[in-house]
């Protein structure tokens, strides 16, 4: 009985010192600038990077040229891509056959824009989202139909697929309906779970749902719908990105105001959603700019924008750009975690993506855009602040590895 007492003591004991030994999760951010260069007419926007595992995996981002003139008027998407870790890259390339601009009847112009590249385990493909823009006479066309729009990369010849949109089943609900700026979570089995935000006509403000897809490598396909989640202030909601964490699902949400965060138990049916605060109660001050996940086996972040941060002369404030630790029962960001990702030198910083490049590295990607305030709107190039359309990866380099990195 002594000799199975001891052993159990001595057994608890090595497990208690193996526990101790284990590091706390930390990370430290290695910023890389992978392009610059500001002609005053054009900037790159919308920089997200997908990543192809392998022993060395490839990073394959995705960008496109916005005309500072206008509002929200995108061209063809380019891709950029690095094959060591980020020593050295190539591109802009332009993909124009398959991700740019096509002529609709009655002078209508549509593109893809807002999309993000992410890898597809059950196929063995890049799949990137987003969604449609149309415009007349070089302007958004205000109340027209919106779809989710998505292309497939080939890794080998380094193209990708005509850009095409995903069907709805009712095409009057989700009469302006996509992915725009949106985290997806693809399951075991292949499915996709896929964030929207959408209206119809008739409705002033924007609702969220997630719906679950089916991908062959080809088509995208609707499946279900969860529930519609709504803030009925001002715009309502858009741009919700979604991740999973020890078995709940999160879902973070853009609104004119603030941003929101909500969670479920299955992926599709989420709770009412509420405002991001700090772990002291007090707001976040995220506000009219998307965030997303940063998700490690150990620790659940958020990447955001904020006021408070010396930061009035930026667009809405979207710039710094922060990462924060996450409480997932309080479902707040505990401040004494924040951290600056990347920089603010005037311009704004709010339309980023989020890849797991491998269980080492999550990558943070982000161009300076450069378009500001009234009555000018458009920043120098020798703007005082020094921003120059600059590409930015932030590389978050974990100090223990994430066992979850190819499962987010």
């Amino acid at each position: 009985m002594m000799t199975s007492l001891l052993r159990v003591l001595f057994l608890s004991l090595v497990s208690s010192a193996a526990l101790a030994a284990e590091p706390a999760l930390d990370y430290r951010i290695q910023l890389e600038t992978i392009h610059h260069g500001y002609d005053g007419q054009t900037c790159w926007v919308h920089a997200r990077a997908g990543t192809i595992p392998g022993r060395t995996p490839s990073v394959v981002l995705t960008m496109q040229k916005l005309l500072l003139t206008g509002s929200d008027v995108f061209f063809a998407l380019n891709e950029m891509r690095t094959d060591d870790l980020g020593k050295t890259w190539s591109g802009p390339t332009e993909h124009a056959a398959t991700l740019g601009r096509r002529e609709e009847p009655d002078g209508v112009t549509a593109a893809i824009c807002d999309f993000t590249p992410k890898w597809h385990a059950k196929t063995g493909k890049l799949l990137g989202t987003g969604h449609t823009v149309r415009y007349r006479d070089g302007k958004v066309i205000p109340n027209v139909d919106r779809q989710t729009a998505y292309s497939v990369y080939n890794a080998d010849t380094h193209t990708w697929s005509p850009w095409a949109t995903m069907a709805m089943p009712d095409t009057a609900k989700f009469q302006s309906a996509g992915a725009g700026c949106t985290q997806r979570l693809d399951l075991p089995n292949g499915d996709i779970l896929l964030p929207i935000y959408f209206k119809n006509k008739e409705q002033k403000q924007d609702r969220v749902t997630v719906l679950r897809c089916s991908f062959d490598g080809t088509t995208l396909r609707y499946v279900e719908q969860g529930n519609d989640l709504v803030v009925p202030i001002e715009r309502g909601l858009a741009e919700p990105s979604l991740t999973r964490f020890h078995d709940r699902y999160f879902l973070t949400l853009r609104n004119d105001r603030a941003g929101y965060v909500c969670t479920s138990t299955d992926g599709l049916h989420f709770t009412e959603p509420q405002v991001w605060r700090w772990d002291d109660g007090t707001e976040l001050g995220n506000y009219n700019t998307q965030q997303h996940w940063v998700t490690h086996s150990d620790g659940l972040f958020l990447v955001y924008t904020r006021t408070g941060a010396n930061n009035d002369h930026v667009f809405r404030h979207r710039a710094p750009l922060f990462i924060g630790q996450v409480d997932p029962e309080k479902l707040c960001v505990l401040r004494s975690t924040e951290r600056v990702l990347v920089p603010e030198r005037g311009a704004r910083l709010g339309n980023f993506g989020v890849t797991n490049v491998n269980e080492n590295e999550t990558w943070v990607t982000v161009t300076e855009w450069m378009q500001t305030w009234g009555p000018n709107y458009i920043m120098r190039p020798d703007n005082p602040y020094g921003s120059d359309n600059s590409v930015y990866a932030a590389r978050i380099l974990w100090n223990t590895p994430n066992r979850d990195w190819d499962k987010q």
